[in-house]
């Protein structure tokens, strides 16, 4: 179970992630070592499972996002999708959904011939790919990893 100083570390390592111990000790009014392990803690009961710099896929010349759903023909073609998943970088996102499709997968690329290459040749022409369907997102209002605790 989470107390509230658990709850508060977790606040501040999800705006701030780089924060030092004695930045977060003060914030959270105690001492380093006890909020060490504290977040020690945290991590090997993965609530925390991992860090990560968020950076800006147009800076880097990501362009396009797109939302694509895809249906599979049958479950035995899942494991073979999802390691494809795994192993695709350019797929940041995949969700088993409900709905018209089996999945959802969120997919940054640079540009609409990547897009096209992806969609077209390299998840169709997987084994048991019946359907996708695809959304471009033509701007992101909103976009964050934060929870809401």
């Amino acid at each position: 179970m989470l107390d509230e100083l658990d709850l508060k570390i977790l606040r501040r390592l999800m705006s701030a992630g780089r924060t030092t111990w004695a930045e977060l000790a003060s914030d959270c009014g105690v001492s380093a070592p006890a909020i060490a392990e504290r977040v020690r803690r945290l991590e090997r009961q993965r609530v925390i499972v991992g860090y990560a710099a968020r950076l800006s896929a147009a800076q880097l010349g990501y362009d396009i996002t797109a939302f694509v759903s895809v249906s599979l023909e049958r479950p035995q073609h899942r494991a073979a999708f999802l390691d494809y998943v795994q192993q695709t970088a350019e797929i940041q996102e995949c969700h088993h959904v409900t709905g018209a499709g089996d999945y959802l997968l969120k997919i940054r690329c640079r540009n609409t011939a990547a897009l096209e290459q992806l969609i077209s040749e390299d998840i169709k022409g997987l084994a048991g790919v019946v359907q996708t369907q695809t959304s471009i997102a033509l701007s992101t209002v909103k976009e964050g990893a934060a929870l809401p605790i």
